[in-house]
């Protein structure tokens, strides 16, 4: 099994699509196709199966998936480590981030660190909380982005940012034009929340905890797995939501959406780091450009204690 084959088999497992991936890697079809057959035959295992015109991951598929990630970014960290013994000109930086830090924070800090160091790669991929901390604890990503602190004895966690949550709901909605709402109409009422491990969900049901810690459960009516469903769901009067201000406000300010007239707490943006495996002077530039200071080289952890 080379390095090759796990590029291309997860370039069609992302895409399914065996020519879109191909185009993607700058290969021929044919030579994407060599190698995914040549992993099923050596294996004797059926990694895709092909439904219609599309093909799908089989269950060994799923598996091999995770697997091929976390080998392909281990090998590139492997690489980076060996390329900052020179200059910081090259490599490939892996980032994970929440959605709604991913979305509306870190961009800006992504451009201006590839204007610093155009000649660095960052792959950035999106999940919710849970997720990136699995990927930084895993070794996928070297830095995670997410709303709220995670307990986790492997971790650095460092605040980078805040943010402000803000419940909101339809302009015809009954709590609209309320001049102010109780911790009790709030419990009683309807909510349209994201899937279980979102930091945005998981701040907000703490909040509501601290207000009356004895309340039963919100009563969630939808759950939706982004930010941008669950702002479509409230807009289109399913309920209320708790939202970044950010998320909201171009719905706010376009009159689809009032924000209720309730403070809930500001939330802190942290950045996970595993402090067991190489630390990179990439992941560290980064986080100068963000504003927190660097680890010196020298004193940089490199897989021991």
């Amino acid at each position: 099994m080379t390095l090759e084959q796990l590029r291309i088999f997860v370039a069609v497992a992302e895409r399914q699509h065996v020519t879109q991936a191909a185009r993607a890697l700058n290969l021929a079809q044919s030579a994407a196709s060599h190698a995914i057959a040549a992993l099923e035959t050596r294996y004797d295992t059926k990694l895709f199966d092909r439904v219609g015109r599309h093909i799908e991951l089989t269950e060994a598929g799923h598996a091999f998936l995770a697997e091929a990630r976390a080998v392909l970014a281990r090998a590139e960290r492997a690489e980076l480590a060996l390329s900052e013994f020179g200059t910081l000109q090259r490599g490939t930086l892996t980032v994970q981030a929440s959605q709604t830090i991913a979305s509306y924070w870190l961009p800006r800090h992504l451009v201006a660190f590839r204007r610093a160091h155009p000649q660095i790669s960052i792959r950035l991929t999106v999940g919710n909380t849970a997720q990136v901390a699995q990927a930084v604890e895993s070794g996928i990503a070297e830095l995670g982005f997410v709303e709220g602190a995670v307990e986790n004895e492997h971790f650095d966690s460092v605040p980078v940012g805040r943010d402000q949550l803000i419940i909101v709901v339809a302009p015809d909605h009954p709590w609209a034009e309320r001049s102010g709402l109780t911790v009790a109409e709030l419990l009683a009422g309807e909510w349209v929340l994201r899937e279980p491990g979102s930091g945005t969900r998981s701040v907000f049901e703490e909040a509501m905890r601290q207000e009356s810690p004895d309340a039963p459960p919100l009563k969630v009516i939808l759950e939706l797995p982004s930010n941008e469903a669950v702002r479509a769901a409230v807009e289109a009067g399913m309920g209320a939501t708790a939202l970044s201000a950010s998320v909201a406000a171009p719905s706010v300010e376009a009159g689809l959406l009032k924000q209720v007239a309730f403070s809930l707490p500001e939330r802190e943006f942290h950045v996970l780091r595993h402090r067991e495996r190489y630390r990179s002077r990439t992941a560290d530039a980064l986080l100068a450009r963000i504003g927190i200071p660097s680890v010196p080289f020298a004193e940089r952890r490199t897989g021991t204690r």
